[in-house]
């Protein structure tokens, strides 16, 4: 058995983690407020491209970060407005984000398609710890997006239990006619939210495309990863600090059916092995969808449901 494959694969494991933990993260604070968006799939592939075009006419990988961050939440505000404006099915509205953010992707990468950046977000370094067994690759070899996203996740879990606004955050998705009794706006915070959501399921969307791809492949380039970011926040029961072990698992499962090609071990056929992230997602979308699943799963209460002030 050959180590070192082992050890890129944890390495890579951590690198692939960045973008479901940036893209869970979203989906949660979205979540959090009570606004169900499906259309995280949509969204990360407009990030991307739109990532991939501003930084190869500029030259800059960091303009390319946040042009497709605002990117994204600018499609997660258009979601708002119609989930909390318009209270829209917001099922019906995340799935249209999809299709709709698809096709954007689509017109505007047809002329870039199989394009490369020339310039990616490299590693950082740092010096002799690098170069220490095992952990040097998979702890110090990541770049400075990962290190954020890290950061942000545990941010975040402060921010949502150990803040006021965190406080009222968890409370418009459990019971937003309490915090409209309080005199807080319960649209003015989920349009909030939702907006910020979107802004890192941009960040991760384009760093997928600076740091992982670095070539547009509509067909292949965040191939799935929005939907599972989706089932990633079910499985971490809405909190920030479990999404990190959970995206380093996915992320080990994705990386898994190449360590295993390479190793010639064909015990377990590689496609079951390609096929475990996207079936974890779909039972999770499932018992999402049962009517006592949210309450067991821990989902906010009011998750999916508009919020009418004459009706409370």
């Amino acid at each position: 058995m050959n180590d070192n494959i082992w050890i890129l694969t944890s390495a890579d494991s951590i690198a692939i983690a960045t973008t479901l933990i940036l893209a869970a993260l979203g989906a949660l604070f979205t979540e959090r407020s009570g606004v169900l968006n499906l259309g995280i799939e949509g969204v990360m592939l407009t990030s991307a491209i739109s990532a991939f075009l501003a930084a190869d006419a500029s030259g800059s990988i960091w303009l390319g970060l946040i042009i497709g961050s605002i990117v994204g939440a600018i499609m997660a505000a258009i979601h708002a407005v119609l989930s909390v404006v318009f209270r829209a099915n917001q099922i019906v509205a995340g799935l249209a984000l999809v299709i709709f953010g698809t096709g954007l992707a689509n017109f505007l990468g047809k002329p870039a398609e199989g394009k490369t950046v020339t310039t990616v977000i490299l590693p950082l370094s740092f010096g002799p710890l690098s170069d220490i067994p095992v952990i040097g690759p998979i702890v110090f070899g990541q770049d400075i997006v990962t290190y954020f996203a890290l950061f942000i996740a545990i941010v975040s879990s402060l921010f949502l239990f150990r803040t006021r606004p965190g406080l009222e955050l968890r409370a418009t998705g459990d019971d937003p006619a309490t915090v409209d009794a309080q005199g807080l706006s319960v649209a003015y915070i989920r349009i909030r939210y939702t907006f910020i959501g979107g802004l890192l399921v941009g960040l991760g969307g384009s760093w997928l495309m600076l740091a992982q791809s670095a070539a547009w492949h509509q067909a292949s380039t965040t191939n799935g990863l929005g939907w599972i970011a989706l089932a990633l926040v079910v499985f971490a029961g809405w909190r920030p600090n479990r999404i990190i072990f959970g995206a380093v698992l996915f992320g080990f499962t994705l990386q898994l059916p190449f360590t295993l090609q390479a190793e010639q071990i064909t015990i377990i056929p590689s496609a079951f092995m390609q096929m475990l992230p996207y079936l974890a997602t779909l039972i999770a979308l499932i018992a999402l969808s049962r009517p006592g699943g949210r309450n067991l799963l821990g989902a906010p209460k009011a998750l999916g449901t508009p919020f009418v002030r004459d009706e409370r």
